[in-house]
């Protein structure tokens, strides 16, 4: 008995706080906690029953309740406080708090499981400020940004530094996002509330340590926990926002490049995709629309009339054949800029120490940057955009807002380059966010971000993965980048669609890039001048391949809108990892090679040549069918699957609805008036639901202003009858249409008998489907039976 005592407290020595941190008292006011210490003040302040947040305040110090991150107002949550002997508990109904008095320790636990525990907590060091904790020995860790480390991050100590990688392929250990937060395979985050530059270590030493390192700011963090993964990210959204829903053409085909060196090229290259027939709803220019040379000219942000001569009709013209265009925009300002003795007037750059802008060289050429941290900065930054918006543009790409080189003796009115170096692409889009919602309120924005920092998803940010390297290696790596970033808020993280650096030449690389690219968050191809990126510059072959890929994206934005508008209300990502289906299968936890697409996609991208087959598990809630052949897999099942030149391996969900359309040129030829329902059925799913989510695709907010409707479809199996419900829900300011439904049932015995509200109605059965034409007026209800 003497030995497991003094091994017990051993244990409890070896992973309790710092020795010197002594418990002495606490008060509690209203939900908030207080507890004293030796050497400071812990403050445990709960959003929800899910979210407590933990500041430590050495002595000596202030209190920085200012968050770049958080949004949430706390909730009326019920908490208690039992103070023992021993121990003080704080809880929530779902959230509990341990603090043990001696030796001093604190303690997370979610309905009696513990999550994490401080380890020495806060402490000081010459240069820098850490807060650590206690990992048990097994769980995998995720999170902390865009990377290329394998989805397991364990074992790595990771710079906080935002920092471009150019032509990166399959490990990328420092990208253009990079972000406190870490979540663990036993379902809960930990997020550290502070902007200034740092390390996070999880676990590089392999002793079971969560370290957050930084060189100042706030001693602040929030744990969150859940019974789900999706139910993880929502908490996480509700804490630091929700994503806007994009605009619908923002789910369609981008043509880019760069770059389009005239107006007359940038519409020639439109025409041409008009006159082959392949859909498009955008295109971007990339800096060529200010500069006829890539050096020299960054920062004059207005158009080169030579090359350009007449942008505001070339806008026009663009938007009256459904295409819009997107400009890129740079925050430096070189001093060989048109701008530059009017930036230097207006006081609009960040400073050196003797208050002079601040100037140094890069790639580009000599140059300062925009303070969009001071007023003056962020208000003369968006009169150019309001200018431009006011010409016609569509969207707006923020480039290089890393910042790509922010050297550390500049000076921002927030603070010192350090300082504020990880969320100036945020503040940058919260600028053009903020600008948005009070002179064109109406309009629902696309902001284009190579870099952000935690909770830059309510601005509306749509970020890409950087210069990925034009090669297999760069593909093999993007379903990783852009799962971690969907479960850590970002949910439209995306790829250069074929890759972006280099003159490598594949056109099986380019077809296996644009496959990923259908059932990823957003369609856009870009490259180098050296290998076109749009297929209406491809061979004949490719191009008639690519015209099939972005056929299908099309087809399918019923359903890829609604998962973007799931994203909106409930922060799910769109690309979601496997083990969010089944959180107790360990085998999944390093999986990104499949993912899901929405609910009921499963995807495996083909991302070496010459690929014949490969292995693929199949989750075991549902059997699944394979897109193109129907052929059926059991689910829980790992098989070899063959592959296919003209597509890679998706697979339906059994008991899925999948709605789709007829493809279309562009987006302002959306319409539900005819739609094509798809319905898997699957003889271990007796019941599944499905929805439809529509607006008018532009207006900012609709949903909050009842300017939507939503198609809610059931399906139930009871012996040989499958029935099926369609009912609605209409907001009050939405003019409902009727429909015709084209229901498609697939992997169906032939039926015998349909029935649409108990009227017989023809049908037909087809070798593999079954199609019912349902005419569906609105505001009704329709009860379809079909009996096989």
């Amino acid at each position: 008995m003497k030995k497991i005592l003094l091994l017990f407290l051993i244990t409890s020595i070896a992973v309790a706080q710092n020795a010197n941190r002594k418990f002495e008292n606490y008060k509690k006011a209203g939900n908030i906690l207080e507890i004293n210490t030796s050497d400071g003040k812990y403050i445990l302040k709960p959003y929800s029953d899910n979210i407590v947040e933990t500041s430590f305040i050495p002595k000596g110090e202030s209190f920085n309740p200012n968050s770049h991150a958080v949004v949430l107002v706390p909730e009326k949550v019920k908490t208690k406080v039992s103070d023992g002997k021993s121990t003080l508990t704080y809880a929530t109904n779902g959230l509990s708090v341990t603090i043990q008095k001696s030796p001093f320790k604190i303690s997370y636990f979610y309905n009696t499981k513990e999550l994490i525990s401080e380890k020495n907590g806060y402490t000081k060091k010459d240069s820098t400020e850490i807060i650590d904790f206690n990992l048990d020995n097994v769980e995998v860790l995720y999170g902390g940004g865009a990377r290329a480390l394998g989805m397991n991050r364990r074992g790595n100590r990771l710079q906080l530094y935002n920092r471009a990688h150019y032509g990166y392929e399959t490990k990328a250990e420092l990208m253009n996002f990079t972000m406190p937060l870490v979540m663990s395979s036993k379902i809960y985050a930990v997020h550290f509330d502070n902007e200034p530059i740092g390390y996070l270590d999880l676990d590089s030493k392999k002793d079971n340590t969560l370290a957050y390192e930084t060189i100042s700011g706030r001693k602040t963090y929030q744990v969150i926990a859940a019974d789900s993964w999706t139910d993880l990210v929502k908490d996480y959204t509700d804490l630091t926002g929700k994503q806007p829903l994009l605009p619908r053409w923002a789910l369609g085909n981008f043509s880019s490049r760069f770059g389009y060196h005239s107006q007359e090229e940038t519409q020639k290259t439109i025409d041409r995709f008009i006159k082959d027939g392949i859909p498009v709803d955008a295109i971007i220019l990339d800096l060529y629309w200010f500069g006829k040379t890539i050096q020299g000219t960054m920062g004059n942000l207005d158009w080169d009339k030579d090359k350009f001569p007449n942008p505001t009709k070339m806008i026009s013209d663009l938007n009256d054949k459904g295409v819009k265009t997107v400009l890129i925009t740079e925050p430096f300002i070189l001093t060989t800029s048109s701008k530059w003795q009017e930036a230097v007037d207006k006081k609009i750059l960040a400073v050196d120490k003797t208050g002079k802008p601040c100037t140094y060289d890069f790639y580009f050429g000599n140059t300062g940057i925009i303070d969009v941290f001071k007023p003056e900065g962020k208000a003369w930054f968006w009169d150019i955009y309001k200018k431009l918006i006011n010409q016609g543009v569509g969207g707006l790409w923020g480039d290089l807002g890393e910042p790509e080189v922010f050297p550390s003796k500049a000076i921002t009115a927030k603070g010192k380059a350090d300082a504020v170096h990880n969320v100036y692409g945020h503040n940058w889009a919260k600028l053009v966010a903020d600008g948005y919602k009070k002179d064109f309120p109406n309009q629902r924005p696309f902001i284009l971000m190579r870099s952000g920092y935690s909770g830059s998803q309510r601005f509306g940010m749509v970020p890409w993965s950087g210069d990925v390297s034009r090669s297999w290696g760069g593909l093999q790596s993007q379903t990783e980048i852009a799962l971690q970033m969907g479960m850590q808020g970002m949910g439209y993280m995306h790829s250069d669609l074929g890759g972006f650096a280099g003159d490598y030449f594949d056109n099986e690389l380019y077809l296996r890039w644009l496959q990923y690219g259908v059932f990823q968050p957003i369609f856009r191809p870009h490259a180098q001048e050296e290998v076109a990126s749009e297929p209406v510059y491809k061979d004949v072959v490719t191009k008639a391949k690519a015209k099939k890929l972005v056929e299908l994206r099309y087809q399918l934005l019923p359903y890829n809108y609604t998962l973007s508008f799931e994203n909106n209300q409930k922060g799910t990502p769109l690309m979601r990892p496997l083990f969010f289906e089944e959180p107790e299968n360990k085998a999944l936890y390093e999986v990104c090679e499949t993912y899901f697409w929405g609910n009921d996609f499963l995807v495996t991208p083909i991302t070496k040549s010459a690929v014949t087959s490969t292995s693929i598990y199949f989750p075991k809630n549902n059997n699944w069918f394979d897109f193109y052949s129907e052929q059926e897999y059991l689910g829980g099942s790992a098989k070899m699957v063959a592959v296919s030149d003209d597509h890679i391996p998706v697979f339906v969900r059994g008991g899925a609805f999948i709605p789709m359309i007829k493809t279309i040129q562009n987006t302002t030829k959306y319409s539900l008036s005819n739609f094509d329902l798809h319905y898997y059925f699957d003889e271990k799913t007796t019941s599944s639901t499905g929805k439809l989510y529509n607006d008018d695709g532009t207006t900012a907010n609709d949903f909050e202003k009842g300017q939507y409707e939503i198609l809610n479809f059931k399906a139930n199996v009871v012996f040989k009858t499958l029935t099926i419900n369609f009912t609605s829900e209409t907001g009050k300011a939405f003019s409902a249409t009727d429909k015709n439904v084209n229901l498609v049932l697939h992997h169906a015995s032939k039926a015998q008998k349909v029935t649409v509200n108990g009227k017989d109605i023809a049908f037909k059965n087809n070798s593999n489907t079954i199609e019912i034409p349902v005419t569906w007026e609105k505001g009704t209800s329709k009860e379809i039976k079909i009996q096989f």
